[in-house]
């Protein structure tokens, strides 16, 4: 049976950022998409959620956030 590589424990993550500051979590096993470059990692899924949360504090674009 395959697993889904985006919620396979065992597997190898990035943390993602695009360039409005947002974040996503990535299996480093898949193709990057376009836009999207490597914040953190690879390592496991639970350093990479780790890194988004403590990374990401404000959900909206930066292109629709005041000063940044």
């Amino acid at each position: 049976m395959l697993t889904n590589p985006f919620e396979d424990p065992d597997q190898y993550y990035y943390a993602l950022i695009n360039e409005q500051d947002q974040y996503s979590l990535w299996p480093a096993s898949v193709q990057l998409p376009p836009g999207w470059a490597v914040a953190h990692g690879p390592a496991d899924r639970d350093a990479c959620l780790e890194h988004i949360e403590v990374n990401w504090t404000d959900m909206r674009p930066a292109r629709t956030v005041p000063g940044r």
